[in-house]
C-alpha cells in the first residue's frame, strides 16, 4: 500500500553551478503533473514529464532549482565591451592630453566587462546526470509513499476491526429487541381493549420481526469485511478499497434502519464514525 503524499530532494551540479531537484506529491483523482524548470531545462520538458508517469496517480509538484548559495558562478570577459571601453579612454587620454598609467586596469575594473557564463545546452552525458538525479528523486518518493502506505494501513486495520467488534455486539440486544417488539405489540392491543386470537398474533408478529431480522446484512457486512482486510493487500489499491467501503456503508445503513432498538442504533452510529474516518484517509491512498 502507498500514500499519494510524498516529498524528495536531490543536487547535482552543472558547470560550477548546484542545481536541486525536488519532488513533492499530493492527493488526485488523476496524474497532475506541473512542472518549474530554468530556462537551460525548458526543452526537456516532455521527457521530464514522461520520467515522472512512474508516479502513477496524485498531483505532482516537480522544481528544478540553481541553489544560488552554493553556485560558483564563472565571470568571462565580454571582449567587445572591453575594447570599446578602452578605445573610448584612450580617446579622452587623448582629447585631455594627459598620462594615464595602465588604462586596461581600469578597463578590467568595471564590472560591465565581465559577465556570468551561460551554459547554451544541455550536453547528453550532463543530461543523462540529471535524468539520474530525477530518477533518484522518484525513488525517495516511492519509498516515502510507502512508508505513509504502511502507517495508514495500520490504522485501517485497527478501525476495520473497531467496526466488526461492534459488529458483533449487535447479536446481544436482537433477543430484547424480539421481546420489545412483542411486548410493545401486546400493549397496542390491551391499550385498546382489543382480544386476540394467540395463534393468529404469533404468525403476524413472526412476519412483522421478519421484516426487522438483520441476519442477512450482519452476513453481508461480515463478507465485505473480510474483503477489505485481502483488498488491504493488493498494489495501488486506493479505488477498490472505496468501492468496497460503500458496500460497508450500505450494509451499515441498512442495519440502522431496520434496528429498532436503542444500543442497537447507538453501535451504528459508532460504526458509521469508524467508517468514516477510513474513507478520510482512502482519498490519500495510491
Amino acid at each position: 500500500m502507498k500514500s499519494m503524499t510524498g516529498f524528495a530532494k536531490t543536487q547535482f551540479e552543472i558547470d560550477n553551478r548546484t542545481y536541486s531537484v525536488e519532488i513533492k506529491t499530493l492527493n488526485s483523482k488523476q496524474l497532475d503533473i506541473n512542472t518549474k524548470l530554468p530556462t537551460l531545462f525548458r526543452d526537456k520538458d516532455l521527457e521530464i514529464r514522461s520520467l515522472l508517469n512512474v508516479l502513477t496517480r496524485g498531483k505532482v509538484e516537480f522544481l528544478i532549482a540553481e541553489d544560488s548559495d552554493k553556485s560558483k558562478n564563472v565571470s568571462v570577459l565580454n571582449f567587445d565591451v572591453a575594447k570599446t571601453h578602452y578605445a573610448e579612454c584612450l580617446k579622452l587620454q587623448q582629447m585631455l592630453d594627459v598620462k594615464a598609467n595602465d588604462l586596461l586596469s581600469v578597463v578590467l575594473s568595471q564590472s560591465d566587462v565581465w559577465e556570468v557564463a551561460e551554459t547554451k545546452e544541455l550536453a547528453e552525458e550532463v543530461w543523462q546526470t540529471i535524468v539520474d538525479n530525477i530518477n533518484s528523486a522518484i525513488a525517495l518518493v516511492d519509498e516515502f509513499r510507502l512508508h505513509e502506505g504502511k502507517i495508514l494501513k495500520k490504522d485501517f486495520i485497527h478501525r476495520i476491526n473497531l467496526i466488526e467488534d461492534k459488529l458483533d455486539k449487535v447479536s446481544v440486544y436482537e433477543n430484547e429487541r424480539i421481546s420489545i417488539v412483542k411486548e410493545r405489540i401486546r400493549k397496542y392491543f390491551a391499550d385498546f381493549d382489543l382480544s386476540v386470537d394467540e395463534n393468529r398474533f404469533e404468525q403476524e408478529l413472526i412476519y412483522y420481526i421478519e421484516k426487522f431480522d438483520v441476519t442477512e446484512e450482519k452476513v453481508r457486512l461480515r463478507k465485505h469485511i473480510d474483503y477489505f482486510r485481502e483488498t488491504l493487500n493488493d498494489k495501488e489499491n486506493g479505488k477498490k478499497l472505496g468501492f468496497v467501503v460503500q458496500e460497508i456503508g450500505r450494509e451499515i445503513n441498512t442495519l440502522g434502519s431496520k434496528a429498532n432498538h436503542a444500543d442497537i442504533q447507538r453501535i451504528v452510529v459508532e460504526m458509521k464514525d469508524e467508517l468514516e474516518k477510513i474513507k478520510e484517509q482512502l482519498g490519500n491512498i495510491l
